[in-house]
């Protein structure tokens, strides 16, 4: 069985274009070739081998391969105890970053996941969405999602967990949090709440690496969009203020003055001025 879908022009972060099962005949092949999507299968049952980059590879059940676009690879069920595998064939911007997650690149394709009764529920899940009239694609990436999620939970522990890149994961999720909550009134206690680390440590942290507290990141990121808003003359400085996450004006505009050295009435005559002579 085997199901094919269409380029996607809704998700192009990630999305499906196959999936299906299959239980092979012995010596059943394919390849060698190249593919312009991934495609991971898993095996449920029996054994074959895998080849890609230059390696081969004896596999079974509990175990999967990755292939990876424009390289050539070559898999064959063994003769004895051909295999029986699912396969899910996708593509998108996010799809190697989330491969990478779970340990599957093309220098390291193999899958070890043991968990056979997951895979197959979220494939039975794939099936089923072909009786939803609308809605049938979102639903299909939602579970493509789901199953990579499990993936990368239950993936290997990588290079990216030493203390380094750790840190520098935590200050990422506190950059996230304000790009996303800037409009709120929000608190570095939240904030670290939200990362679940000591506010005096996430803040230390984030010094170290930034150069700057996560407060003064937090204003200079409200009065930098502030300013991106003084070009939509509809909006009044009341109305930018309370857009960036400060309900009284006047505070906002002392503290647009204390960041851009103008207030915010003449920064933006002077950006108007600066539009006409251009």
């Amino acid at each position: 069985m085997i199901e094919y879908f269409p380029r996607s022009k809704q998700h192009t972060e990630l999305h499906l274009t196959q999936f299906g099962v299959e239980e092979c005949a012995p010596r059943h092949h394919l390849g060698p070739a190249i593919r312009n999507h991934y495609l991971l299968h898993y095996i449920l049952d029996g054994e074959g081998i895998f080849e890609a980059g230059g390696n081969s590879y004896k596999l079974g059940k509990g175990q999967g391969f990755l292939i990876v676009p424009e390289v050539i690879s070559y898999y064959e069920a063994d003769p004895l105890n051909p295999w029986t595998y699912c396969w899910f064939g996708f593509n998108g911007n996010l799809a190697e970053s989330l491969l990478k997650q779970a340990g599957l690149t093309m220098t390291s394709p193999i899958l070890h996941f043991d968990r056979d009764d997951i895979i197959y529920e979220y494939m039975q899940l794939m099936i089923e969405s072909k009786d939803y009239r609308k809605g049938w694609e979102t639903r299909l990436t939602g579970v493509l999602y789901m199953t990579l999620s499990e993936l990368i939970a239950h993936g290997p522990i990588t290079p990216q967990s030493n203390k380094e890149s750790r840190a520098e994961r935590y200050v990422e999720k506190v950059k996230d949090f304000i790009e996303v909550n800037y409009t709120q009134h929000i608190s570095v206690e939240e904030i670290a709440h939200f990362i679940g680390l000591n506010r005096s440590y996430l803040c230390s942290l984030f010094k170290q690496r930034m150069n700057m507290s996560i407060q003064e990141y937090l204003i200079r990121y409200r009065i930098n969009k502030a300013c991106e808003m003084m070009g939509t003359a509809e909006l009044s400085i009341g109305d930018i203020s309370r857009s960036v996450g400060y309900s009284d004006p006047l505070l906002f505009s002392k503290i647009f003055k204390k960041i851009k050295g103008i207030s915010p009435k003449h920064y933006r005559t002077d950006a108007a001025e600066q539009e006409l002579e251009s």
